[in-house]
């Protein structure tokens, strides 16, 4: 087993964006206030949302604008926070015209794609709470944000009814940052030394990867072509929702294969890279 390599993709945020931008300009009246899978959300809530994020993105990251507020102490403080600021900021924006929206997608986004791309990928940055509190490599940061931007995509498409960014250049990078999340969201799972499940997503963007119980906790590694005593199967479209809420954990386990030690690989399951 190797440990997996860094998930490169400051180039993917402008196409990104441009999808984005081609979608929602094409777009009837009607269409921008069907629901999503997000609850009681509509399509121009989530662009909402990503405007918001873009927003913060260069106020607090590029620009070091920071707003006062108590410090974050505990796990359910932060998911607290993250969801009143992403109600507040989506309530206020329901002023906003689905044309300004979009040319305020437009403007932001590029900015972000920008600052992005200036950043050195193997520098260290701020923690990517999902993979630990430690301060994580820009690029895992990265990759984060890119997740986000696809998925709330993928969101909007869904209600809409439009294909998805499923090609493996856009797609294999999003389950790829997903399972980064396993070994801290799995630190309470108990196992003997040496114990790996492997975690097998199917599908063209696929991959399988080897979660391994050491001393000081799980790693994550490339599985080798063996055949693991413990393993999760699920497939691509599964797992993406799943990563993110945005299917139950119950349906996506029945449309999963759990397999050797099936308590060990459902709490695998349980593990989520969506934090809010």
């Amino acid at each position: 087993m190797r440990p997996p390599k860094p998930i490169i993709v400051a180039d993917l945020f402008p196409p990104v964006l441009d999808a984005l931008l081609d979608l929602l300009t094409g777009l009837s009246p009607q269409a921008w206030d069907l629901p999503t899978c997000c609850p009681g959300w509509t399509v121009k809530d989530i662009a909402s949302h990503l405007l918001g994020g873009e927003i913060g993105i260069l106020s607090r990251k590029r620009d070091e604008h920071m707003f006062s507020g108590n410090p974050i102490m505990q796990w359910d403080e932060l998911v607290d926070l993250i969801n009143d600021l992403n109600k507040t900021w989506v309530k206020a924006a329901s002023r906003l015209s689905p044309r300004v929206l979009t040319d305020l997608l437009k403007v932001t986004g590029e900015q972000v794609c920008d600052y992005f791309k200036s950043l050195d990928p193997f520098a260290l940055g701020d923690p990517v709470d999902w993979a630990g509190p430690g301060p994580a490599p820009v690029w895992l940061d990265l990759a984060r944000e890119y997740t986000e931007r696809w998925h709330h995509q993928q969101h909007i498409r869904d209600a809409v009814g439009k294909p998805g960014l499923k090609e493996s250049r856009f797609f294999a990078p999003v389950l790829d940052t997903f399972v980064r999340a396993l070994p801290f969201m799995c630190r309470d799972v108990t196992a003997e030394e040496g114990t790996v499940v492997a975690v097998t997503i199917t599908g063209g963007s696929g991959g399988r990867w080897a979660l391994r119980r050491e001393r000081q906790g799980w790693a994550l590694y490339i599985m080798e072509p063996t055949r693991p005593s413990t393993e999760v199967v699920m497939d691509e479209d599964i797992a993406w929702r799943l990563f993110t809420k945005g299917i139950a954990r119950e349906q996506a386990l029945s449309r999963a294969a759990l397999k050797g030690n099936e308590p060990l690989a459902s709490r695998v399951s349980d593990a989520v890279a969506i934090i809010a």
